[in-house]
């Protein structure tokens, strides 16, 4: 059975997508691990209501030892995937270059990378936005684009409610992503 992991910082909707997907067996895969920068980040109880084991793994001062730390854990689990949702780390080239990483990001990239996705694209007046699965790079949301879904920005939408309508397009996008992904390496076409 194909493992995967997911990297999460905060209240874990998209991982629970993912752990949901999976406890009903309509993801083939199998989590090992919850990766979680943040020891009080609701994601961890999102996981333990899956008993998903959970990893803390903090930001230290020496940012490169942080970055060797979690490649050699993610190394050990001997994943096939890892999956970001929600993790508000740059990684270094060291870890994305090592595994296959993707990330769901809230806007249609390449436009709104970084942060503040959502409210960058309604203060530069977009009538149209959604969310990005792509593959992971030293950047800042920079790698190649896997998969996009979009909709409409309602003229009386703010950055909660459109992260909020953005949020369920995320979860199932990120779903059948890692489906598709989990289904090409199974074929050996990856």
């Amino acid at each position: 059975m194909r493992k995967i992991a997911i990297l999460a910082s905060g209240s874990g909707t998209l991982a629970e997508a993912i752990f949901e997907a999976v406890e009903k067996k309509e993801l083939q895969c199998r989590v090992e691990a919850l990766i979680c920068d943040q020891p009080d980040a609701p994601v961890i109880a999102r996981a333990g209501k899956y008993n998903i084991p959970v990893h803390l793994h903090p930001m230290v001062h020496d940012r490169q030892l942080w970055n060797r730390e979690l490649l050699r854990y993610l190394q050990s689990l001997e994943l096939d995937l890892v999956v970001s949702a929600g993790f508000m780390r740059i990684l270094d080239r060291t870890v994305t270059s090592s595994l296959p990483i993707i990330n769901s990001h809230p806007a249609l990239l390449p436009l709104f990378p970084g942060a503040h996705a959502v409210r960058d694209a309604l203060a530069a007046g977009a009538t149209k936005t959604g969310t990005t699965i792509h593959w992971v790079d030293a950047g800042v949301d920079t790698g190649e684009v896997i998969a996009q879904a979009e909709l409409d920005i309602s003229p009386d939408d703010d950055e909660e409610s459109l992260h909020e309508r953005i949020k369920i397009l995320e979860r199932s996008l990120i779903v059948a992503t890692i489906e598709q992904l989990l289904l090409t390496m199974e074929n050996g076409r990856s």
